[in-house]
Parts: structure tokens; sequence; C-alpha cells
């Protein structure tokens, strides 16, 4: 495929160190892809509020992207983007601003991330007075569904329509919907949406296992990974650490070693955007290496680690891989 601008500039200064890290990662990804292979991508921080769908939703519709794993933060905030984009306000001197100027953001209904204010009532609470009825109706047949499905049965019923603040195409929800995407939100309870529904639950209005739990994610992505490891196998490029990326990565040491599947493939590519530093303990610090002794990697997977900000490093690797 021949290459646009931005990936003429990539290829040409990115000679060193982090910028090289990101240039062998994005042609690795490239070269998984070509032969034959599928990828997850992992979604963890505010990637969503960063509105990285401008690049990933192109990925997901030209088929970059075979399942999605994130946090319950992220499959909600690019949907609140979508419909509140206008009502958003960045405070480019966040660090300056004192607590009683934290509390005057809170008192307009303005929450944080960074330098990005997410409007409580245009941005939540309109999604919630939809997203309700259908976790009700849900109830009251008693179905039962995943987070990402109720997100997709909201999109796909066009109820929010007139609402959208922004080019649909910039919507990375709206271009898995469209597709169906397979999606996993380990941890779904830490997220606005899960705060909410949560209250239903204490008011008596509804009951919790209406929400499919993220046991079921777990033996749902078992189910999807035997049956899409074939061939080149399954690749994970994590967006930052945590639940979104440690949730999903487990999925084959938990195949091979609990259920004792030793057929089972280990994932078959591996990178990591992360600026966390590994002496620290953490997950989302741990160097890809790391993952061999847990049986998430094989010794021979291809393995990258860009130690820098994701939403910098992100989109120009999508950027290179979509030939931009």
């Amino acid at each position: 495929m021949a290459k646009g601008p931005v990936s003429a500039f990539i290829q040409h200064h990115y000679r060193h160190f982090n910028a090289a890290a990101l240039v062998d990662a994005a042609k690795g990804y490239e070269q998984h892809l070509l032969e034959g292979g599928k990828m997850m991508v992992t979604l963890a921080g505010a990637m969503s509020t960063a509105e990285l769908g401008v690049s990933l939703a192109e990925m997901i519709r030209q088929g970059k992207v075979d399942i999605i794993s994130c946090t319950g933060a992220n499959l909600e905030e690019d949907i609140m983007n979508l419909v509140a984009h206008s009502h958003y306000k960045r405070v480019p001197n966040y660090r300056d601003l004192t607590p009683q100027q934290e509390w005057e953001l809170l008192e307009q209904g303005l929450n944080r991330v960074t330098d990005t204010c997410i409007p409580e009532e245009e941005a939540f609470r309109r999604i919630q007075h939809h997203i309700v009825k259908l976790w009700k109706d849900a109830d009251a047949k008693g179905e039962r569904y995943f987070p990402h499905e109720f997100m997709y049965e909201l999109l796909n019923s066009g109820v929010m329509k007139a609402d959208y603040e922004i080019d649909t195409k910039d919507s990375w929800m709206i271009a898995a919907a469209e597709r169906n995407l397979p999606i996993v939100v380990g941890g779904w309870e830490d997220s606005t949406m899960g705060n909410i529904f949560a209250s239903y639950i204490i008011k008596n209005e509804m009951k919790a296992t209406t929400m499919k739990s993220g046991i079921e994610y777990m033996v749902w992505l078992a189910d999807w990974y035997r049956q899409n490891s074939g061939g080149k196998g399954v690749g994970f490029f994590q967006i930052g650490g945590g639940i979104a990326g440690d949730f999903p990565i487990c999925v084959v040491p938990m195949m091979y070693q609990d259920l004792e599947w030793h057929d089972v493939p280990f994932w078959s590519y591996f990178c990591q955007i992360s600026d966390s530093t590994t002496s620290y303990g953490s997950y989302s610090g741990a160097v890809p290496n790391e993952k061999i002794t847990w049986g998430k990697l094989d010794i021979n997977t291809p393995k990258y680690i860009v130690e820098s900000d994701a939403t910098i490093v992100a989109p120009l690797i999508f950027a290179y891989i979509l030939g931009w």
C-alpha cells in the first residue's frame, strides 16, 4: 500500500529510541495483518476523551482491529463526546487550578479529566435517559446482555442521532457498532454508567443479573480466542495498561494452565504503549518479557514497547498502518 505524507514523515524522521520503536511496532502490526493474523486493541486511561476515535474508528472500518478490550469509561466516553462535544470545556492551565476552582467546576457540572471537562448534564444524564430504558426493558423480559451490547443497542436504535455533535466517522463506538465488533469490558462497574446501574439495583428497580458479568466476559473471550487463534494467531496491541490490558491477556494462561488446554497458542504479536516505569511493580509498567513468566507470551512472540504518551503515539501508529 502506498504511504501518505504522515507515514513518509514518520519513516524519514523517526530513526532512534522511542521514535524507532514506534516505527518497528507499526511495521510489526502491519506485517501481522498481512500474514492473516487478527488483532486485539486494548484501551486504558482516557483514550476516548482524548478523541482517539478520530484514527481508531477508521482502523475499525478498514478491518484492522478484530476485537477491543476497554475500560467502562472508554466505552461510554466516546459516546459522551459524540452527544455533548460542544459542551466540553478545555482547561489548558489545569495544573494551576486551586481546590476552590476545582470545586467551582464541580458546581458547574463539569468533571475534569486532565485538561478536559466532561459536562454531567449533557453527557452523563443524556445517555442515562435512554440507556436506563434499555436496561429496564431487558430486566422486565428476563433478558441479560453485556455492557457493550446495551451500548450497541442504544447507538443502533438511532434515538440519540438528533444529539450527535461530531462527525460520526470520528466515533470509534459508532464504527464498532456498525461492524458488531467484539468488545470485552472487564471491571465495567468502575464507570459512570456502572455507578448509575448500581444505583438502580440499590433502589430495587432492576436486578443486578440483568447485566452480564466480568466472569462471563472471560468465558466468552476464551471461546472467541479458541475460534480465532488459528494460523497466524491473535496479536495484542495494548494502549496503556490496567484492567483493559491485563484482563484479556490472561485468557491464554487461564486456558493453558487452569483448563490444561495445551494446544492453545500464545498471543502472536505484542505491543505496549506506556509511560509507566517497570520498577514500581505495576502491570502497566511490566516489560513484555515479564509476561513470558506468566504464560501470556512466547519466547518468539514479536514484542514492542514504546515508552511514551499514548495520546501522541497511538494515532501515529494507526496513521502509519492506514497509510495516511
